[in-house]
């Protein structure tokens, strides 16, 4: 019951750093689904698209009605995305991909996130008479870059089935230097590719795994009232301080998830052949096992 508790409360933390931050805080739900609530690697990852996807739609929701979304470019871009994202979960539900190698990808995943995040905050403060688009990314230098843009949607969406985090920190500068459209606008539009990802990747791990329906509800509802009371809190504090904070904090979780992961495929090395099992043992019928158990 502590554990449910916590992992609620931190499924509101992660709500609140959606909305200060615009993104990022969704890479949090899998590991308080599998460290905290004790859920299975590949049915925690599912889970965590459907939470992902469920959040980043209603995000969407007040960009929609500000104009930011793009739909053609979400059209072109979210079809390679999609297709990535369903590739990748059909590749994790195979039996030699292990819940290990799983974890350790979304940990170098992290790692990625944590230090884009951290460098584009590190940059200087832009002037009245710069864009914040070319203060954080530098113009295009490619000729093709619509065939650039379809090349990462499909990477992107791999790694979105593989270990379902939403891909943001690499869907908005591929939508601002490749797609050539505007900061607010590519922040809206990738609200609406991430949430098309995870449907596509969800629809990759169904049949193969068991989900944690209540589980699943429950989360994502405390999580979309973090994102309500992030975005309010929003307007008093400065999300470029917040950012790099948020950034330094996702640097450590990453280790956690690498040093651990590291350990259990040095400690365990028949995890290979039992990870798949569990994937699909229902965790309601299964002893749940957290970190704050062990």
């Amino acid at each position: 019951m502590l554990n449910y508790a916590i992992g609620h409360f931190l499924a509101i933390a992660i709500g609140v750093s959606l909305g200060l931050l615009g993104g990022g805080g969704s890479v949090l739900a899998l590991p308080v689904l599998v460290y905290v609530m004790g859920i299975a690697t590949k049915s925690a990852i599912a889970m965590t698209l459907i939470i992902v996807g469920s959040v980043s739609l209603v995000g969407a929701i007040p960009h929609a009605r500000r104009g930011n979304i793009q739909v053609k470019t979400a059209i072109v871009f979210g079809s390679a995305t999609m297709l990535g994202a369903y590739l990748g979960a059909r590749l994790a539900t195979q039996p030699w991909v292990t819940e290990t190698f799983q974890m350790l990808l979304f940990a170098v995943a992290m790692l990625l996130a944590a230090g884009l995040m951290i460098y584009r905050t590190a940059q200087s403060e832009p002037t009245q008479d710069a864009t914040v688009d070319a203060a954080l990314y530098r113009p295009p230098v490619c000729k093709y870059c619509w065939l650039w843009l379809m090349t990462e949607g499909i990477a992107v969406g791999v790694l979105t089935g593989l270990v379902g985090v939403g891909g943001g920190f690499a869907i908005v500068p591929a939508l601002v230097i490749l797609g050539k459209i505007p900061m607010r606008q590519a922040i809206g539009t990738s609200l609406v590719i991430i949430a098309a990802n995870s449907v596509a990747g969800l629809l990759g791990y169904l049949g193969h795994v068991t989900l944690d329906w209540h589980l699943t509800v429950s989360f994502t509802f405390a999580a979309g009232l973090g994102t309500v009371l992030g975005t309010y809190l929003g307007q008093f504090v400065s999300a470029r301080q917040l950012q790099k904070g948020f950034g330094y904090f996702l640097l450590a979780i990453a280790a956690f998830v690498l040093v651990k992961n590291y350990a259990n495929s040095r400690t365990s090395p028949s995890s290979a052949t039992i990870s798949p099992l569990a994937s699909r043992v229902s965790p309601a019928s299964s002893p749940r096992r957290s970190i704050l158990s062990r």
